[in-house]
């Protein structure tokens, strides 16, 4: 398309007392929610700290005390009394602003929240071998200090090893990377029988290797993965270039910036890290970068920027100044950078916060932000939280790369949200059809960005009020998502299962292929024992039907667990 679409016209919606609690929520924030989220963090630093004290082998053999534990535990279980198996990790903690509501269903919860360690960084075989509640910031921290990183360092602080497995993770170095669980080499899951199994991709576990992403959870419990690191530099040498026109010409920058022709692989004129922020549908700005030695960046010291100092702009808004300023690059420190996003939640502390990101805000208070989610999440009311399912967008839609122009035009017409991150990643087709593939024959058609192996596809990051709430006019959250889903079933596109669903089961696995991940449900023994995926990822309440039906599988027995874990 050549002209962006106008937005849908939508009449005036009559504003009702929730409005202004949302409104004024910056009130319980700023002196409830910053000094409780300023003391939560002081404390899970503190904890990181005392972990790293202990040796590796100190760490092994607490969590291989902790995976017995987790065992035994199954083991108490009675099938016919007890209902699913799940964690016991309080829905709210989550990192998705939405609530979740699967846990309604009557259930037997594992406590895993000793899973939080990183068990060892082996430099001769260049993996990190983490706990699932092991965080991204505290990866960085261990890790970036050795010149080493995970080859995928989704932005935010808190995400999780285990979300960015069960769910989805990517980030700027996707598109050579893949996938956040494409860099995983191998999974620690109890099973249901209480065996614990490590699967690759080569050994006699491999269907359930590929079958663990996307799963939510609901094949076993994971207890540690190995992750790919890389060695990088001190710096990230950021180009950023503002592009202007309409959403056929935005896109063509933006896939001009990293993308080669069909099968190159020459990494010079690939870039390491690749993002396009679009703050209306006639600009954006492009930003490529490139590892850079400290020695590089002394020599260049005027365009050091220390991005990560609390009173420094926020990313987004600093990137905007390309606008009007043009190209310009700058290094920023490594670290800093793969935590650009971190401070303003993107753009949605924006929202939480209306004045947070003005000078004096950040001078005097911007060393406390963030504000937790877990604890923005458990203050809300049901009345807010049904207002951020109808007036609130928080989607990922994973579309393939040379269709990234009609879903953005999709996008501005149906859901008009600014600004909105673009980010490209490679879909490998695997040697098990996983829950999220290529499309069929895509390597026939040698399209910019695809290889043999791969198809780009691009992250499409829906984060903010909608153009039309902001006006004050009338939108419909669930129906916006429900056409969102019908888009993507029909462009062979992906949401991210964080997010809010309104699929029926059927248009779920006609979304996601669920062949291998049935397969080992069944035989691993999950089928009984575990929630459906379709019945975890839907989020929003739960229907009595739902719930009941979620119960009314067929159990296998538990009895006879192993301590198979020696």
């Amino acid at each position: 398309m050549s002209n962006h679409e106008t937005p849908m016209v939508r009449p005036k919606r009559k504003k009702v007392w929730v409005d202004y609690l949302v409104q004024f929520r910056w009130v319980w924030v700023i002196f409830l929610v910053l000094p409780m989220s300023l003391a939560l963090y002081m404390f899970m630093y503190l904890d990181q700290v005392r972990s790293q004290r202990k040796s590796y082998k100190q760490l092994q053999n607490e969590h291989k005390k902790n995976v017995i534990k987790a065992i035994k535990r199954l083991k108490e279980r009675n099938p016919s009394k007890d209902g699913l198996v799940c964690t016991a990790r309080k829905p709210w903690v989550t990192v998705g602003m939405r609530n979740v509501d699967y846990k309604r269903a009557m259930r037997f919860e594992v406590d895993l929240s000793s899973f939080r360690n990183i068990l060892e960084i082996d430099h001769q075989r260049m993996i990190a071998i983490c706990e699932p509640l092991v965080k991204m910031g505290q990866i960085t921290r261990a890790t970036v200090p050795m010149n080493l990183a995970l080859a995928v360092v989704p932005e935010l602080d808190d995400l999780t090893v285990g979300g960015l497995i069960n769910g989805s993770g990517l980030e700027g170095s996707s598109h050579l990377y893949g996938l956040f669980s494409d860099i995983v080499v191998a999974y620690e899951i109890i099973l249901a029988d209480g065996r614990v199994v490590r699967a690759t991709k080569d050994n006699e576990y491999s269907d359930l290797f590929y079958a663990i992403p996307w799963s939510q959870g609901t094949l076993g419990l994971l207890t540690c993965a190995e992750i790919k690191l890389i060695p990088i530099k001190e710096y990230m040498k950021l180009t950023y270039k503002p592009v202007q026109g309409n959403i056929s010409d935005l896109t063509k920058g933006y896939i001009d910036s990293f993308a080669p022709e069909f099968g190159d692989t020459d990494s010079e004129n690939v870039p390491d890290f690749v993002e396009t922020l679009i703050y209306s549908p006639s600009e954006a700005v492009c930003m490529t970068g490139k590892y850079a030695s400290k020695e590089e960046a002394k020599m260049n010291w005027t365009k050091i920027n220390n991005i990560g100092w609390w009173f420094k702009p926020w990313f987004y808004q600093h990137a905007q100044r390309a606008l009007k300023k043009g190209e310009f690059v700058e290094y920023i420190p490594t670290r800093e950078y793969y935590h650009r996003h971190t401070r303003s939640f993107f753009w949605e502390s924006k929202l939480i916060l209306p004045f947070a990101d003005q000078w004096w805000f950040r001078f005097l208070l911007g060393w406390t932000m963030p504000p937790k989610i877990p604890l923005l999440k458990v203050a809300q009311t049901e009345a807010m939280k049904n207002y951020y399912h109808d007036m609130h967008v928080l989607q990922d839609l994973l579309v393939p790369l040379y269709k990234v122009s009609d879903a953005l035009e999709w996008a501005h017409r149906e859901m008009e949200v600014y600004p909105i991150w673009v980010c490209p990643h490679k879909l490998y087709n695997h040697p098990y059809k996983t829950m999220v593939s290529p499309e069929p024959g895509f390597a026939q058609h040698r399209r910019q960005g695809d290889t043999k192996d791969a198809q780009m596809y691009t992250d499409i990051g829906l984060y903010y009020a909608p153009g039309s709430v902001l006006r004050g006019e009338v939108f419909d959250g669930s129906d916006a998502v429900r056409r969102m889903e019908t888009w993507l079933i029909e462009n062979h596109g992906f949401e991210t299962q964080y997010a809010v669903s309104e699929l029926s089961e059927k248009d779920f696995w006609r979304m996601f292929d669920g062949e291998l991940y049935e397969k080992c449900r069944v035989k691993y023994g999950a089928v009984g024992n575990f929630m459906s995926v379709y019945y975890k990822s839907k989020k929003g309440r739960k229907t009595e039907k739902e719930v009941q039906e979620a119960l009314e599988i067929p159990c296998r027995s538990a009895n006879g667990l192993v301590h198979s874990y020696q």
